[in-house]
């Protein structure tokens, strides 16, 4: 695909859906990573400095990372519907680029609320590696009723995490029949203050067995 006819939304279930693209270093890889955001109601978007450092990290992977806002998010219409909608955005957005990636492994990625829903949408859009960072285990959201995906899966959780209790997803990741490779920052809060360059390098030390070979030159 043209890197430069990116557009600035496509069309979504509840409207149109604000994206942004971010082309992998080179060498790049044959992957399409998909990342999520944190909670829109409070505040989050596709402009999040953790999900802006994963796509970062996942780029200099040589990983072509779309990030998205959810409906109701920045120029994306339609309004916060507690999981179920923005799950639908995800599949949307994922159907989107599929036909025009079609050379390319499908990656899902996500931050807090957003590692919920990625989670949620792993198996059924045939991922092959998921990435979550600080999953919010223990908070709303019901993640004791979704099958663990069968394919790679890195998460990654700050041990001083405010709004999500680590020792939760600790013993959530523990209790699953195939635990997921676990990563516990020490000193590090819900939003990686101070800490992102060290998520950059945690989460491409995390995913390096999995990177397949780089395209040709």
């Amino acid at each position: 695909m043209d890197m430069d006819n990116i557009p600035a939304t496509i069309a979504g279930p509840a409207g149109r859906l604000e994206i942004a693209f971010d082309a992998a270093d080179v060498p790049a890889r044959p992957v399409l990573a998909i990342v999520c955001h944190p909670l829109p109601t409070e505040g989050g978007s596709m402009h999040n400095k953790v999900v802006t450092m994963a796509a970062r990290a996942l780029r200099e992977c040589g990983i072509a990372a779309l990030r998205f806002n959810f409906r109701g998010v920045g120029a994306s219409e339609g309004a916060f519907d507690d999981g179920r909608g923005e799950l639908d955005d995800l599949r949307a957005v994922a159907a989107w680029a599929r036909p025009r990636f079609p050379d390319h492994a499908l990656w899902l990625a996500g931050f807090s609320f957003g590692a919920w829903v990625s989670l949620r949408g792993a198996a059924e859009l045939g991922a092959k590696a998921l990435i979550s960072i600080a999953p919010p285990v223990g908070r709303s959201w019901e993640f004791e009723g979704i099958a663990p995906p069968q394919m790679p899966w890195l998460v990654i959780q700050g041990q001083a995490d405010e709004i999500v209790d680590a020792s939760a997803v600790r013993a959530w990741v523990s209790g699953l029949p195939q635990p997921p490779v676990l990563v516990e920052m020490p000193d590090t809060s819900h939003f990686f203050h101070r800490k992102l360059m060290d998520l950059r390098g945690a989460l491409k030390n995390g995913i390096r067995d999995w990177l397949p070979p780089a395209d040709p030159a």
